[in-house]
């Protein structure tokens, strides 16, 4: 009988140190890992690892762009006219 790899209770080492690269550093490396699965050359297990490091990255850039359109948003608002005022 064939063993399975087992699912790790903790955190995916895929997501280590998301958390803090900026929106910049995040997409960088997205890049990095996009292209590097398209090569096709990694092992099985190598390209999940990669997969999941994706994912992470990608949750991340969204978390700022989310917030970059909430800030956006923010000074729009502030900017207007209150329509309530006669």
């Amino acid at each position: 009988m064939a063993s399975t790899p087992s699912t790790p209770a903790s955190p995916s080492p895929a997501s280590d140190g998301v958390a803090e690269l900026s929106y910049e550093q995040a997409r960088d490396e997205l890049i990095r890992v996009v292209n590097e699965l398209e090569q096709g050359s990694s092992t099985l297990e190598q390209s999940l690892a990669l997969w999941e490091r994706g994912e992470a990255l990608a949750r991340r850039c969204e978390e700022w762009l989310i917030g970059a359109k909430a800030r956006l948003d923010a000074a729009r608002s502030a900017q207007l006219p209150d329509a309530t005022k006669g």
